[in-house]
């Protein structure tokens, strides 16, 4: 079995140079600068999310409309916490995560939507979960092994994202 471990030395050696890049070391196997590029653009996703949902939350009207805006609002929950877990790990690697409302819907994979009818609402968000989930898959194909902490954390909201597609096609049943 070869030997997989670097001695001691050299390991504390490295972890004393180049301290300002925090938990980057000469062991990250991703292009950083991409890798936050890219995580911006899921940045920019979450939060068009929020506020598309929060938007169908408080807008949602007919027969199954309590339903579906209790639904709508625990997933702006989600989406707001996915944001906030992407723009730490931003931070983490040395970046900026990008708030910026001007820029937003440009770089956000899905679309906001402001639609009235309660069906159209659920037809959009499903539509948008599955556009993140599309994003997410490929992002982490992507990312492989150079970067496995930003990966896990895509693979657990990746998660999410699909129970929220799931959840909109059932709310979208009860609709025909």
């Amino acid at each position: 079995m070869e030997e997989f471990l670097t001695d001691v030395e050299t390991l504390r050696r490295r972890a004393r140079e180049n301290i300002d890049k925090g938990p980057v070391t000469d062991a990250y196997g991703a292009d950083l600068e991409r890798v936050i590029f890219v995580l911006n653009q899921a940045l920019a996703t979450e939060l068009v999310c929020v506020l598309r949902y929060k938007r169908h939350h408080f807008t949602a009207q007919g027969l199954n409309a309590q339903a579906a805006a209790a639904e709508f609002l625990e997933h702006a929950g989600e989406e707001a916490d996915h944001a906030d877990r992407i723009a730490t790990r931003i931070s983490q690697l040395g970046g900026e995560p990008d708030f910026n409302p001007d820029t937003l819907t440009q770089r956000s994979h899905a679309e906001y939507d402001s639609s009235l009818e309660l069906k159209a609402m659920i037809r959009e968000d499903l539509v948008a979960e599955r556009v993140a989930i599309a994003s997410y898959a490929e992002i982490i194909t992507w990312l492989g092994d150079g970067d496995p902490t930003t990966r896990r954390m895509l693979e657990e909201i990746l998660a999410v994202e699909e129970e929220h597609a799931e959840d909109m096609l059932d709310l979208l049943a009860k609709e025909k």
